[in-house]
C-alpha cells in the first residue's frame, strides 16, 4: 500500500482532541531530546546571543545616538538593541523553524512515515514548530536577564505580563509566516533562503536594531505596517513602562489570526500535493 493511500485511509478516522494534543507534544518532546543530545551546539547557541549583547553594549558606549531618534522609550541605545536582539531570536525561530525542521525530516527520511500516521496538517505544522519556538522564547528571556544582571538593563518599570505576552504572540503570529514557508519547501524543496531574507527584511523594517525614523523616507510607510513593528513596539513598551503595549499585542494577534488561517490552508494544500505526487522525501 502506498503512503498516499495509507494516509488517506487513516486520516479519515475520527480522533479526540486529547489525542491531537498528544501528537503535538510528542513531536516537541522528541525534538527536545534530539537537541539535548548535542550539548555543544546548545551551549554555542546561547553563547552567540550573549556575544551579540556584549557587542551592542560597547557600540552603545562608543556611538552617540541622535536625540531625535525614537528609541521606543528605551533609556539608551543598548536597551533598545537588547530587546531587538532577544526578540529577533523568536522571529527567526518562528519564521524559519518549521521549514528547517521539515527539511531535516526530508533529509532523514522520516517525513513520509510521519504523514502516514493519523495526524492532520496543522498537527504536523505545530509539532514541528513547537520546540524551536519554545526554545527561542527561553533563549530570548535568558538574554534579557543576562543583560539585566551583567550589562545594566533596567527592569524596574517592566510590565512582565506584557513582555511575556509580546514574545508569545510574536512567535504565534510570525509562526504563520513560517508555516507558509514550509509549504514552499514541500512544493519547491528549497526555500530557506527566502525565509532568511524575509526575516532580515522584517527585522530591519520593524526596528530591531535601529529606529524606523532613520530609514529612508520611501521605506517608512512599509515600516509602519510590517508585523514586526507591532512586536518590537509591544515588547519595548512593556519593558520600559510605556503605555500602548496591549494595543500593539492585540494588533499583532489580529494579524496572526488572519495569517494563521491562510498558512494552514496553504500547508494543507502543499502537503496533499506532495503526498499525491510521492515527493514527500525528495530534496
Amino acid at each position: 500500500m502506498s503512503v498516499s493511500s495509507l494516509s488517506a485511509r487513516v486520516s479519515r478516522r475520527p480522533r479526540p482532541a486529547w489525542a491531537r494534543g498528544q501528537t503535538v507534544t510528542a513531536l516537541i518532546a522528541r525534538d527536545w531530546r534530539i537537541t539535548r543530545s548535542y550539548r555543544g551546539a546548545l551551549v554555542s547557541d546561547l553563547a552567540f546571543g550573549c556575544l551579540n549583547l556584549v557587542a551592542y553594549y560597547y557600540i552603545s558606549r562608543t556611538v552617540k545616538v541622535s536625540v531625535h531618534a525614537d528609541l521606543d522609550g528605551a533609556p539608551s541605545y543598548f536597551a533598545f538593541a537588547a530587546v531587538g536582539v532577544a526578540l529577533s531570536v523568536v522571529l527567526q525561530a518562528a519564521i524559519i523553524g518549521v521549514s528547517t525542521r521539515l527539511r531535516e525530516e526530508q533529509l532523514t527520511g522520516t517525513l513520509e512515515a510521519l504523514c502516514a500516521q493519523p495526524i492532520s496538517a496543522w498537527e504536523l505544522a505545530l509539532g514541528l514548530a513547537g520546540f524551536p519556538f519554545l526554545f527561542a522564547v527561553f533563549r530570548a528571556f535568558a538574554y534579557l536577564l543576562i543583560a539585566g544582571a551583567l550589562l545594566g538593563l533596567d527592569f524596574s518599570r517592566c510590565a512582565w505580563a506584557g513582555l511575556v505576552g509580546a514574545f508569545l504572540v510574536t512567535g504565534l503570529a510570525l509562526g504563520a509566516v513560517g508555516v507558509c514557508l514550509a509549504a514552499l519547501v514541500l512544493v519547491f524543496k528549497r526555500a530557506n533562503s527566502v525565509g532568511a531574507i524575509g526575516t532580515f527584511g522584517m527585522s530591519l523594517l520593524g526596528g530591531a536594531l535601529f529606529p524606523a525614523s532613520v530609514l529612508p523616507h520611501f521605506l517608512r510607510p512599509l515600516a509602519a505596517i510590517v508585523p514586526t513593528r507591532f512586536a518590537f513596539s509591544a515588547a519595548r513598551a512593556a519593558l520600559f513602562g510605556r503605555p500602548g503595549w496591549p494595543e500593539s499585542i492585540l494588533d499583532l494577534a489580529g494579524i496572526g489570526i488572519a495569517l494563521g488561517a491562510i498558512s494552514i490552508v496553504l500547508f494543507t494544500l502543499a502537503l496533499r500535493h506532495a503526498v499525491s505526487r510521492g515527493t514527500l522525501n525528495q530534496y
